[in-house]
């Protein structure tokens, strides 16, 4: 992907030459080797770019540089306002403290552990998380999927209720801490985009099912076979009808069916907000104070919870180090989809920056430190990080306060959860996992791109019937399989908008960016594409034409290289143009080809951008940007005829092709021969 300008050089570096049997003279643009350009880089051609700007970042780097990127809190420490930010911080601890008490009880029953387990993977990775994590507002802790996966990883290996199987929990929470600090360390967060959004999804959904009828058996009253596949558990449940009880099953409806209402009010009404966080503590409230009262001997409760905080250990079992390694590596993947994801979606919401890799790395130590307190696996939470923002969040504060809950829970609340009953924690797990069961995504795949439903069903079916590992694995290989047949086929496409730093004397103008993607956008590239434009949007270029307006008014999408765009990359758009609109900025389209110019169309793109925003040639929509933000600025934009002769005045409304009847003229002919329309699409671009 490429930032562009236009690429008009100086009147003393336009030759004028002599095109055989015209005889007239044609302005030409020398074409220049990318080492001739006055750019600052490696003396050695071979010098890995990355390595090359680390290395240079890390030398000029003083002493406070280096005490902002080792402690990423103190960003938002040296300028904290106590009076405007600790109330919004308090409440907004608090209200996800409550929220985490009974969660992660519940999980840690899904991860076959004890309920205090889940208490301890609530306190000590908040309080490390929030000094190393560098996103403000995301709530780590256990969550469901990561439950799922230590829960079917270790059920293989030991017994549930043996001592060991606790041991492999915790040294499972060293190992990912371990792999996630190598991979934020060696920057290696890249290497998930190839995982596509469709595969996430139906991966998200078939472990949200395979979650909830692992689940069930605390509303039917008897015990479930463990397992990650689908046929087992419902045979499991066939097989044990005939001891079905009735008070569990109506307490469980009846918690559950609390909860969703609860949840579904909050999130469509603002003023009743707090009903979504509330939810897990008043079901865990009314079930104990029913048994506390009534006494029924059908209810299991959770028993007896051990108080106090959790002591220092190492971690031990590491002779079972390489049967856990796969499962490790996959909630390190799960981990970078969801809570680096989330974290990045905050940090611009919130007006951020946010380094993936070193989000990785405070997700690391905050495991690490965490396994040395019995904690098991902890990573972002996508509900507990989306009511935090809700509650109105400003930094890592607030996860000092959930902290500061869990840590007052378990030295002098945890006797009132001895009757806490299991099928009220059930019930909280399965409202959570609801929201992971997408089938709005795979009806929107198979209205725009079957391929990609494809993925989605193929991942769907294989995780439900196979397990996770099976469905993970064929996912990433149909993927990877569409991924090299998109490179495979590129399209070979001309602009006259050049890569600034290749003709750094080019004309640039205020206000405006165009980017040239120049492959196919798809989910292994979209997450690099959306963190280079936000760049582009926060690192003006010293332009040379134009009043300066202080900021970007328009980004300008040059997309006639892009073969092929996937879903993946479709929701991006719509969350970008989200985001710039937010700003006042515009997005513009130009020349996409006719494939995926129908793909954005179907999916609202265009309708969402506006047509009139929409162009066969950079150059008429660099023209329109220009008197809009010519009209936006107080003083008038004059530009050089040595720029473009047609950029001083606006273009003829005969020479702008409106978008996309005009697009199919110009590609179709609709009357004209195939070298008229190749003549419409290149007049005046030199």
């Amino acid at each position: 992907m490429e930032k562009s300008s236009f690429a008009s050089a100086s009147s003393g570096e336009l030759a004028a030459a002599s095109v055989s049997g015209l005889g007239r003279p044609v302005r030409v643009i020398p074409l220049r080797h990318p080492l001739e350009a006055d750019v600052r880089g490696p003396s050695s051609s071979t010098s890995p770019l990355w390595w090359w700007a680390a290395m240079e970042s890390a030398r000029g780097m003083g002493p406070r540089e280096w005490m902002d990127a080792a402690l990423p809190c103190l960003a938002w420490m040296r300028r904290y306002r106590w009076k405007e930010d600790f109330q919004a911080d308090l409440a907004a601890g608090i209200t996800v403290g409550v929220m985490l008490v009974p969660q992660a009880m519940s999980y840690a029953k899904l991860a076959g552990l004890h309920p205090i387990y889940g208490l301890y993977t609530g306190f000590v990775p908040l309080f490390v998380y929030a000094i190393f994590g560098s996103s403000r507002q995301l709530a780590v802790g256990p969550v469901a999927l990561v439950s799922l996966l230590v829960s079917n990883v270790l059920g293989g290996i030991v017994n549930s209720s043996s001592e060991l199987y606790t041991e492999l929990a915790i040294l499972l929470a060293f190992m990912v801490g371990i792999l996630e600090c190598l991979m934020g360390l060696l920057r290696l967060g890249w290497l998930i985009r190839f995982i596509s959004h469709s595969v996430i999804s139906g991966f998200t959904t078939a472990s949200a099912i395979v979650i909830g009828l692992s689940q069930i058996k605390y509303f039917l009253g008897y015990s479930v076979t463990r397992s990650s596949k689908i046929v087992p558990l419902i045979e499991s449940i066939i097989a044990g009808i005939d001891q079905f009880s009735w008070p569990p099953f109506v307490m469980g409806s009846v918690f559950l069916a609390i909860l969703l209402i609860m949840k579904k009010l909050g999130k469509k009404y603002k003023k009743l907000r707090f009903l979504r966080a509330s939810g897990p503590l008043t079901a865990v409230v009314l079930g104990t104070l029913f048994v506390k009262v009534f006494h029924p001997p059908a209810i299991s409760v959770v028993g007896e919870i051990p108080q106090g905080l959790p002591i220092f250990s190492i971690p031990r079992g590491f002779e079972h180090l390489m049967s856990l390694m796969p499962t490790a590596v996959l909630i390190t993947g799960v981990a970078i989809l969801e809570s680096v994801g989330i974290a990045k979606a905050l940090a611009a919401k919130n007006g951020y920056e946010l380094d993936s890799n070193k989000e990785l790395f405070g997700l690391g130590i905050a495991n690490i430190c965490g396994s040395f307190f019995s904690a098991y696996p902890s990573t972002g939470s996508f509900s507990r990080s989306a009511v935090n923002h809700e509650s109105g969040a400003k930094t890592g504060l607030s996860g000092i306060i959930m902290g500061i809950i869990i840590g007052s829970a378990l030295l002098f609340m945890t006797p009132l959860f001895t009757d806490i009953p299991q099928c009220a924690l059930a019930a909280i797990v399965i409202s959570a996992v609801t929201g992971l069961v997408d089938y709005e995504e795979a009806i929107f795949l198979w209205g725009i791109d079957k391929k990609d439903f494809f993925l989605w069903a193929m991942t769907f079916v294989t995780t439900l019937i196979f397990g996770i590992e099976i469905g993970v694995l064929v996912g990433v290989g149909f993927s990877l399989a569409f991924v090299i047949h998109e490179s495979a086929n590129p399209h070979i496409g001309t602009t006259v908008y050049r890569n600034m730093l290749q003709y750094p004397e080019a004309y640039t103008y205020n206000g405006i960016v165009v980017v040239r993607i120049d492959a196919p956008i798809y989910f292994a590239n979209i997450s690099y594409i959306k963190d280079r434009l936000r760049e582009y949007e926060l690192k003006l270029p010293n332009s040379n034409r134009g009043p300066d307006v202080g900021r970007v008014y328009f980004v300008i999408l040059e997309m006639s290289p892009v073969t092929y765009i996937d879903s993946s990359a479709v929701q991006a758009l719509k969350d970008l143009h989200q985001e710039y609109r937010a700003r006042d900025i515009q997005i513009a389209i130009a020349n996409p080809n006719r494939q995926v110019h129908l793909l954005l169309s179907a999916a609202g793109i265009i309708d969402m951008i506006g047509a009139g925003l929409c162009f066969v040639r950079v150059h008429d929509a660099v023209q329109v940007c220009l008197q809009h933000v010519q009209s936006a600025s107080s003083n008038s934009i004059k530009l050089s005829p040595q720029g473009s002769g047609n950029l001083v005045e606006s273009p003829k409304p005969q020479q702008r092709y409106g978008f996309p009847r005009n697009m199919w003229k110009a590609q179709h002919g609709n009357g004209n021969s195939g070298d008229e329309a190749q003549s419409l699409l290149r007049q005046n671009l030199v």
